[in-house]
């Protein structure tokens, strides 16, 4: 059995994890880089790195290694699966199988039938969210035979989650067109993130660090774009799309 990796070895290897990223992300480098260097922070039998589309409902992956069936529940069941409410939530952190209560585990089907009869006892599933809140994929992470994470590994798999995000939030681009849904801005998208927990111009002016007046003709635009009546319509799109404001 190979010796269990030291701290310092796990943090240089996230190194290589952000730089590969970073590569990705600017389209030097291949999405399957990053998950290459992800092997060397923690060792895993299958990984996947998946997109959210927010018009088709679904997730595509960008790179991954599991068999087909699992891709494809991946892909088009997962975001139904019992546990996936439990991987969006407020805290956002990783969820390791491990940790997953055992009543959820027997009401999943993605545990149930199609990691289970591969013989999956551990693994991570991370959502992935862009600085503007909005939910851009998910890294999954399963391993075989009991084997054991070291701490150190746990916490920078979530401490990439940044860098993975944006890795998956720039193939959006490459793949599909506009990164920000309906074209909006950047900070428009942030706006409308605001709009999805009923906050007011003023709170979200205090937020952002601009003026009401700003926030309104920044709506203004929203509405004008995506073609909606009233705020409330935006909010409802924003909800959609999985857009919701950063905590």
């Amino acid at each position: 059995m190979a010796a269990e990796r030291s701290t310092a070895d796990i943090l240089d290897a996230a190194v290589h994890v952000r730089e590969a990223a970073r590569s990705a992300t600017s389209g030097a480098a291949g999405v399957d880089t990053v998950l290459a260097a992800l092997s060397e922070v923690m060792a895993y039998d299958h990984a996947s790195l998946a997109r959210w589309d927010p018009r088709r409902r679904c997730h595509t992956t960008l790179a991954g290694s599991y068999p087909d069936d699992v891709t494809a529940y991946i892909e088009t069941r997962l975001h139904h699966d019992p546990v996936f409410p439990v991987l969006r939530g407020p805290d956002r952190g990783g969820l390791w199988l491990g940790d997953v209560p055992r009543h959820l585990l027997a009401a999943s089907p993605g545990f149930q039938d199609v990691l289970s009869p591969l013989g999956i006892d551990g693994g991570v599933a991370q959502c992935l969210f862009a600085a503007d809140g909005r939910y851009v994929g998910m890294l999954n992470v399963s391993t075989r035979g009991r084997r054991r994470t070291p701490d150190p590994a746990r916490a920078v798999v979530t401490l990439l989650t940044e860098a993975l995000a944006a890795t998956v939030d720039a193939a959006v681009d490459d793949r599909g067109g506009a990164r920000r849904p309906g074209g909006l801005s950047p900070r428009e998208l942030q706006v409308l993130a605001e709009l999805t927990v009923g906050r007011t111009n003023r709170e979200i002016a205090e937020r952002l660090y601009i003026t009401p007046r700003t926030v309104g003709t920044h709506i203004e635009h929203i509405l004008a774009k995506l073609d909606l009546p009233n705020r409330a319509a935006a909010a409802a799109r924003a909800a959609a799309w999985g857009i919701e404001p950063p905590r």
